[in-house]
Parts: C-alpha cells; structure tokens; sequence
C-alpha cells in the first residue's frame, strides 16, 4: 500500500478515521490525526506504517497545475 500526504486511512486498532500528514518510507513511520477534524485542531501522532488498516475513498482534491 502507497500512502500519500493527505489520504485517509484506518488503524489496526481502532476504526476511526485518520489523515496522513507525513510518511517516511526509510524509517517505516507515518505521521497521521483524527479525521475529520475536531473543533480546535487534531494532535498529531507517528505511528509505524504496520499499524495502517487501510485506505478510505476519501482523498482531498489535489491542485493541478497547467490545466
């Protein structure tokens, strides 16, 4: 599975919805809040990418640039 800045994803533990804000392929860690957002902002956490359930379909609309 290729995670990308801004993909929404499960956690193996729990069924929430996260969004991913950093991945390291190197060191196998993502960095990943709670989705949607709460009302004053969501802490962010690192997590290892084993504990990654999956992908949902939601994907935040990415700039295209030229068109």
């Amino acid at each position: 599975m290729t995670l990308h800045q801004g993909d929404c994803i499960t956690l193996t533990c729990d069924e929430h919805l996260y969004q991913v804000i950093g991945v390291d392929d190197r060191h196998n860690r993502c960095w990943v809040r709670r989705w949607p957002l709460a009302r004053h902002g969501s802490p962010v956490f690192e997590i290892s990418l084993q504990q990654v359930a999956g992908q949902s379909h939601h994907h935040p609309p990415r700039l295209v640039h030229g068109a």
